[in-house]
């Protein structure tokens, strides 16, 4: 048999640069692969005077060179050393000079912060899927709590913070502190005995959870799924005031109301002492008004009833009405009084409506709702895409089986005439008649030396 291919005329052959074959490479690796997500260990770390980092990305078989150029790194939280291990997401890409394959990084995580970011979302998801975030369960916050308890560590900023708020805003409530740690391994069991032991004795209307801020690791006791049950189980309404504003735990979407820092946790279980006040003073001064007025009208009927009495009567008919009159004073006054004390008790109810009212309550409770919201919504994105994933593969697996290529990989050859028709017989070509045979890899060209017995 010939092969056609190395008898081409020298007109007809595509010769390629060593240019023109780097470029075209760089190009199919671009578009091949896109961007995707790697995990290494850093060696050979490098940054030059440009800015721009270079370094390999390794595992215990292989490596492969990386640069992430100075825009990107710009962005980095950090910069990695040497033997760390990271979480990269980056494109393949082939740098023509040299025509050495690499990978452009675009973002770098730690490796270990990403994992633990992966165990949040997956909980997360998992969770809500039950039902244990709903809205529907959140129990609403009392008005005017007879006591305060905090749940945090006795000697951190946050329980500072808490006390100070209470006192500055409303010192009448006590505050009973549940001393417990904050972080590391054995945080999150003594969190929720504390959660349950406050169940238990039930001497306090709300519930503070606190912690200040720290890195995603010095969260981590408040992402259990342990506590996370607790807290739902606590017959007291709970309040997380965990880190800072941009910190987000799984305590935080399964309390009743999320604060987002200590302070502001503070400020919504308590109103505003001034406030209150003021608006009670003002109640106050206007009822003292009325009442000075009523008793001035009753003083002027008492007085004009006893200049009746004196033209009358004389003498002890005169004294008598007067003790008369004195004794209604009394009683008057008595009623009086009572009247003033149950306005003010009206009144005073009536403010505390009025403050659970406020806008600014209801736009701090519904804030914290929407970031709720948006948290389960990624959750349940990720379970969306997991489950597509799931149900994509066997179909690939499927395609992949009944391919005429699967075939080919397995020794079989496809012949066919040179003007296409595959054969099935070996009297479709005679002799001298030129033929193709496909393989799994490439094709050859041939003539028939006829059918044979």
């Amino acid at each position: 048999m010939q092969d056609f291919a190395q008898g081409a005329p020298a007109a007809q052959r595509d010769v390629y640069t060593v240019s023109r074959l780097n470029r075209e490479a760089r190009a199919m690796l671009e578009r091949g692969f896109g961007s995707l997500w790697l995990e290494g260990e850093v060696s050979n770390f490098a940054r030059p005077s440009s800015g721009h980092w270079y370094f390999s990305l390794k595992d215990a078989s292989a490596q492969v060179r990386c640069a992430m150029f100075k825009p990107r790194n710009a962005l980095a939280r950090f910069q990695p050393r040497d033997g760390q291990k990271i979480l990269v997401r980056a494109r393949v890409g082939l740098y023509e000079p040299r025509g050495e394959y690499q990978l452009l990084v675009e973002h770098i995580e730690d490796a270990g912060v990403g994992a633990l970011k992966r165990q949040f979302e997956e909980l997360a998801a998992r969770l809500a899927a039950e039902g244990l975030f709903d809205a529907a369960r959140k129990r609403p916050l009392p008005r005017l709590p007879r006591r305060i308890g905090v749940v945090t560590s006795p000697t951190g900023a946050a329980i500072r913070d808490i006390l100070h708020v209470l006192a500055r805003r409303f010192p009448a409530a006590p505050v009973l502190i549940y001393p417990v740690p904050v972080q590391g391994a054995q945080a999150s069991a003594e969190i929720v005995a504390a959660l349950r032991l406050a169940g238990d004795r039930a001497d306090c209307d709300v519930l503070i959870l606190a912690r200040g801020g720290g890195s995603l690791e010095d969260l981590w006791a408040f992402n259990d799924e342990g506590l996370a049950r607790a807290i739902r189980a606590c017959p007291i309404p709970v309040v997380s005031g965990v880190g800072h504003e941009v910190d987000f735990t799984i305590a935080d979407l399964a309390a009743d109301l999320r604060a987002p820092t200590p302070s502001a946790a503070a400020e919504i279980v308590v109103p505003d002492r001034a406030e209150l006040l003021q608006r009670l003073g003002g109640l106050a001064n206007r009822l003292r008004q009325g009442t000075l007025r009523r008793l001035r009208d009753a003083r002027q009927r008492l007085d004009w009833l006893a200049g009746r009495a004196a033209q009358a009567q004389a003498g002890a008919g005169i004294a008598q009405q007067m003790q008369r009159v004195d004794e209604f004073e009394a009683r008057l006054r008595s009623a009086l009084l009572r009247h003033l004390a149950d306005r003010r008790s009206r009144l005073a109810l009536q403010q505390m409506r009025l403050w659970r009212a406020s806008p600014a309550v209801r736009i701090r409770e519904a804030a914290s709702r929407e970031v709720e919201l948006e948290a389960r919504l990624r959750a349940a994105q990720l379970q969306l895409l997991r489950r597509f994933s799931e149900r994509l593969l066997p179909l690939v697996r499927t395609l992949h089986a009944v391919s005429p290529l699967a075939t080919l990989e397995r020794g079989y050859a496809i012949v066919a005439t040179a003007d296409g028709r595959i054969l099935r017989d070996a009297a479709a070509a005679p002799e001298g008649a030129r033929i193709e045979i496909r393989l799994a890899k490439g094709r050859i060209r041939a003539t028939s030396d006829g059918p044979s017995g």
